[in-house]
């Protein structure tokens, strides 16, 4: 084990992308698809007031995170790294769902070796906090802003809501395999 620590960030990075979309389409009468979402702000793609939204996903949030489907290649990916580096799972939800997200973990057989639930989507101050070497995200403006403010790697895992232009240290991938071929070729090195 080395002392290389990643920060990772868990829904539509370790968790599919499309985790909401069923939910949204039962509760809200549509039938959104990935593709549609073109903004990370989800009003943005089906006609419901922030208000509301805000409303039904927290009443939603405990079943949506027990249920979110982990992206393929994860789990195999992330086993083979807590081998090698420390897996700091750094994530916007709040502490109230933090039961829901230790047992997804204990289900999907998943190690780490710290959670922290921050409950915003500024991650910095948690990232630098904990020392990480690289960030593992899908939210745009958070990977732009821990890359540059860090000046660490961030990884961002491609969907249609995160299309903008990205510095150099912010390493687009659309999987896991992807994400893992990069991290060996970069880290591979400082593992002696």
């Amino acid at each position: 084990m080395t002392n290389i620590r990643f920060g990772i960030d868990i829904d539509g990075t370790v968790t599919s992308p499309t985790s909401l979309l069923p939910h949204i389409n039962e509760a809200f009468k549509c039938n959104l698809q990935l593709e549609d979402i073109k903004e990370y702000d989800l009003t943005k793609a089906f006609p419901v007031s922030e208000k509301d939204f805000y409303e039904w996903f927290k009443k939603a949030e405990p079943i949506i995170y027990a249920t979110s489907p982990i992206q393929p290649d994860a789990h195999a990916v992330l086993s083979a790294w807590k081998e090698k580096y420390e897996l700091y799972f750094i994530s916007a939800r709040g502490d109230n769902v933090m039961d829901v997200t230790l047992d997804w973990f204990k289900q999907q057989e998943l190690l780490y070796d710290h959670i922290e639930l921050i409950g915003t989507h500024n991650k910095i101050e948690t990232a630098r906090r904990h020392g990480v070497h690289a960030f593992f995200e899908d939210k745009h403006d958070n990977a732009v802003e821990i890359s540059e403010e860090l000046d660490i790697p961030v990884i961002l895992f491609n969907t249609p809501y995160n299309q903008l232009p990205v510095p150099s240290r912010v390493i687009r991938v659309n999987n896991w395999i992807e994400a893992n071929n990069w991290i060996e070729k970069e880290f591979s090195m400082s593992i002696k």
